[in-house]
């Protein structure tokens, strides 16, 4: 919730839960922001959405819950978090608010000028690495970014 954290979070091992701003999250303790805000890049991309349309959102971990109930995270026994699922998560925000969502598992780079352009928002799987771009990428997704808009190919999120 505080982004000047993030850095210390992704790369440092700071502990999420010790997030100054975890209650922001909609998160009922510290414990249960610092379990599942590393799995929350999907839901902070619908926020910047929902707001994006509507001007305000849900508290992230209320949409967390919403997502979860349409199978867009799975929860294990033995604690591991699995997800975002990308169809329950467009299932989700169809029903719940109202959004068109279409999941495309191989689209490629080159179409995304022309869906921003007719503006379109697209959720992206990118590697962390996005935050520091002066370093390359040492594999493929793992962190979801909300694609707003391109400056002649360069993408803006």
């Amino acid at each position: 919730m505080s982004p000047q954290r993030i850095g210390a979070i992704a790369y440092g091992g700071a502990d999420p839960a010790d997030d100054p701003r975890w209650h922001a999250s909609g998160a009922r303790t510290r414990a249960e922001y610092g379990r599942w805000c590393r799995h929350a890049c999907g839901m902070a991309c619908l926020q910047m959405a929902l707001d994006h349309r509507d001007g305000h959102a849900q508290p992230l971990l209320e949409l967390l819950c919403g997502c979860r109930a349409y199978g867009g995270y799975v929860e294990h026994d033995d604690g591991r978090i699995k997800g975002l699922y990308y169809a329950p998560f467009a299932d989700y925000v169809r029903a719940a608010h109202g959004l068109h969502a279409e999941v495309h598992p191989h689209l490629a780079v080159a179409d995304l000028p022309g869906l921003l352009a007719d503006g379109h928002l697209v959720m992206a799987s990118v590697h962390k690495e996005i935050r520091r771009p002066e370093l390359s990428a040492p594999g493929r997704g793992g962190h979801l970014v909300l694609l707003t808009g391109h400056d002649h190919g360069l993408m803006r999120a």
